[in-house]
C-alpha cells in the first residue's frame, strides 16, 4: 500500500528528532507526507535536519529547542505546533539517554537523570499531546521503547528500568486513550551497532564496564542476533510508518520488538 498517501498532511512531533535514530525518522516522516515538529536540545542539529527536509522533500517544518524533562518547554513545543499546523496528529517519543555503570558505582544523580529523560520525558510529551488529541477525537502516540523494556541489561540498570516503565506507561496510556480514539504504541529496536551512539559511545563504555576491546563488544552483540546483524534506522522507520498509519488501526497497548529475533516476548 501507498503509506506516502496515509500520511500526508499529518503533523508530527519527534523529540530528539535533530540527531541519530531521531534525525532519520524526521526525515522518513516528511518523506512520506507529514510536515515535522523537530524538538531536541541540539539546535544545530535541528537546523540541519530543516534544511535536509526542505531542501528533499518540500515539506514545512518547525524546529523547537527542548528539554523533555522541563514541561513548561514541553507545554510550548505542543502549543508551538498546533499554532502553525493547526493540530497534532503524531507524537514519535524518542528523546532518550543511556548511562551504563555497575550498580554499586553508579552516581545516584545519573541513575535519576537517565529516568528523568527515558521516563519522565516520556510522560510529560505525552501528556501534553493527548489533551490536543482528546480534544480532535484522534492521534497517534509512539514510543522508542528497547529490547531493554523487554530484558533486563547487563550493568545498565537505569536504562532498563526507564524502558520497562515506558512499556507499562504505553500501556496505561493506551488503555486511558483508546475511547477518544488516540492509539498509544511502542516499538523496542534492538542494537544499531553502526549508529553514532554505538560507535561514539557505547562500544567504549562496555568495553570500559566489561573488560574487553570495543572490536570484541561489537561481535558479542551480533552474535546475540539470529539474524547476525545489528539494527538499522530503515527497520525502525518501516515500522514506526505503519504504526502512525491507518493500517494499524486496530493496533494499541503493543510493545512491538525490531531485534532480528533476539527478543521474542
Amino acid at each position: 500500500m501507498d503509506n506516502v498517501k496515509n500520511l500526508n498532511g499529518k503533523i508530527a512531533i519527534v523529540t530528539g528528532g535533530a540527531q541519530g535514530l531521531g534525525e532519520a525518522i524526521s526525515i522518513r516522516l516528511a518523506q512520506e507526507g507529514c510536515n515535522v515538529v523537530i524538538a531536541d536540545i541540539n539546535q544545530a542539529g535541528i537546523h540541519d535536519t530543516e534544511a535536509k527536509i526542505q531542501a528533499e522533500f518540500g515539506r514545512e517544518t518547525l524546529g523547537m529547542v527542548t528539554d523533555v524533562t522541563q514541561e513548561d518547554q514541553v507545554q510550548a513545543l505542543v502549543d508551538e505546533t498546533v499554532s502553525k499546523f493547526g493540530g497534532l496528529d503524531i507524537l514519535v517519543s524518542n528523546a532518550g539517554i543511556l548511562i551504563a555503570q555497575p550498580v554499586d558505582e553508579f552516581p545516584a544523580e545519573h541513575w535519576k537523570k537517565v529516568m528523568e529523560v527515558n521516563l519522565f520525558g516520556y510522560f510529560l510529551v505525552a501528556k501534553h499531546a493527548a489533551r490536543v488529541m482528546k480534544t480532535q477525537r484522534s492521534g497517534v502516540i509512539i514510543q522508542i521503547n528497547s529490547k531493554s523494556g523487554k530484558k533486563g541489561s547487563y550493568k545498565n540498570s537505569a536504562y532498563a528500568a526507564s524502558k520497562f516503565g515506558g512499556i507499562g506507561l504505553t500501556q496505561s496510556l493506551a488503555l486511558e486513550l483508546a475511547e477518544y480514539g488516540v492509539r498509544v504504541n511502542a516499538i523496542c529496536p534492538g542494537n544499531m551497532l553502526d549508529s553514532p551512539l554505538w560507535v561514539d559511545s557505547l562500544f567504549k563504555q562496555y568495553a570500559r564496564t566489561r573488560g574487553m576491546t570495543e572490536a570484541e563488544v561489537r561481535q558479542y552483540y551480533v552474535d546475540q542476533v539470529p539474524l547476525k546483524r545489528g539494527c538499522t534506522y530503515d527497520d525502525v522507520c518501516n515500522l514506526l510508518v505503519f504504526l502512525a498509519s491507518e493500517q494499524s488501526s486496530y493496533m494499541t497497548g503493543q510493545a512491538i520488538n525490531v531485534t532480528g529475533g533476539q527478543e521474542m516476548r
